[in-house]
């Protein structure tokens, strides 16, 4: 047996890596049974957002990203994570991921770091300070998404302009869906929930223009954002589950490597849940199907919202 399986620390150190993804609304949907060199990953149906994602989709990008977190936790004991998506998704749907321990070179400088960077990241919906991301850092997020088979799409300030408008949009009509806004609700702190999104990282409310962040409806003050935030989209060839899967796994790869260079992010997703609740499919472009719509900058550093114990996430120990 691998060290890193060897013993329930070693276990619980690639789940608490893992447990630390980022995940839509924080809802943390993942579950891992560990049997023997496997550990699987999957779906937790109890956290599904059934009104706001009735096709699974950012579900299976929320898992996508703890597999990313996993793997590196893997690859970090001096073991090389051998991964098969999907492998059973007839009989078993809920089963996202297999992912087989082999033997490997130590891991890279790289990988150390993105390893040690993954309680570092967090989403922040602070404003942003006006400065101007350098061309090879948003050089490199692009190769890190392009490494796990997505594409980064960069947004022009008109393109932008548009999306913050479209992303307005989409809010004002999610706003007068109540089944919608009692989902939200349950994930942000309104109920009795420990998780979620509590309101102390809801961040502030814009002043006068469209929204640069998702309003949770519990905002503290208002605050001026940056005036030409830098959206990016990140898409993907097809927009199926294997597809949401390496959305995942490219998402974490950017905002680590984002992390790395000392940029903040936050999502801008409205439209995309409009889009699934709707059970529509975006017209097919070159470039691919957007999974996320990411608000990148340099940004001051924020609290981290609460994570479920890694006891919590092992469904069984074999």
């Amino acid at each position: 047996m691998s060290p890193s399986l060897a013993t329930m620390f070693g276990v619980r150190r690639l789940l608490v890596a893992a447990g630390q993804a980022p995940s839509v609304h924080n809802t943390q949907p993942w579950r891992f049974a560990v049997s023997g060199e496997e550990i699987s990953l999957r779906a937790d149906p109890d956290r599904r957002l059934r009104v706001s994602d009735p096709r699974g989709r950012s579900q299976h990008v929320s898992c996508g990203a703890a597999l990313f977190n996993l793997r590196l936790a893997v690859r970090v004991t001096g073991r090389r994570p051998l991964v098969w998506l999907l492998p059973n998704p007839d009989e078993e749907p809920r089963l996202l991921a297999a992912v087989r321990m082999a033997d490997a070179a130590p891991a890279s400088g790289e990988q150390r770091e993105l390893y040690d960077l993954i309680p570092v990241r967090r989403t922040s919906r602070e404003p942003f300070f006006e400065r101007q991301v350098p061309l090879p850092v948003l050089a490199e997020l692009r190769i890190a998404a392009s490494r796990e088979g997505a594409h980064l799409l960069l947004l022009d300030p008109r393109c932008a302009g548009e999306t913050l408008d479209y992303a307005a949009m989409a809010e004002d009509e999610l706003a007068r869906d109540h089944d919608y806004q009692a989902e939200l609700a349950a994930w942000t702190m309104s109920g009795a929930r420990f998780d979620g999104v509590p309101s102390y990282v809801h961040g502030p409310r814009p002043v006068k223009e469209p929204g640069r962040t998702r309003d949770f409806g519990r905002r503290a003050g208002q605050a001026r954002f940056e005036e030409h935030p830098l959206l990016a989209v990140l898409t993907t060839p097809g927009d199926r589950p294997l597809d949401w899967l390496l959305a995942g796994q490219a998402l974490q790869r950017v905002l680590l490597v984002a992390t790395a260079q000392g940029l903040s992010a936050s999502f801008l997703n409205q439209p995309l849940d409009l889009r699934d609740m709707r059970r529509r499919r975006d017209p097919h472009h070159r470039r691919g199907h957007p999974q996320m719509i990411i608000r990148l900058g340099y940004g001051p550093y924020v609290a981290r919202p609460p994570r479920r114990p890694a006891g919590e996430l092992e469904t069984s120990h074999v």
